[in-house]
């Protein structure tokens, strides 16, 4: 098999039409209505979760340079 087309069966894989069948996904009203403060809540912990270690890492960035 030639270098040619080896290249050309190589790039000729991903031009073929996959048929991939969608899935049926509906929306539904929620089971369990979240009020708003369950919400505030969440997101607070969420917020804090993500951002509340690589906030100490940027306040004590200069303590990790110092360190040998």
């Amino acid at each position: 098999m030639s270098m040619w087309s080896r290249s050309l069966s190589l790039l000729r894989a991903p031009l073929r039409h996959n048929v991939i069948q969608k899935a049926h996904i509906t929306a539904k009203p929620p089971k369990h209505h979240l009020s708003t403060g369950e919400q505030v809540i969440a997101m607070t912990v969420m917020f804090a979760t993500v951002l509340g270690p690589s906030g100490w890492i940027l306040a004590h960035l200069e303590d990790y340079k110092k360190r040998p």
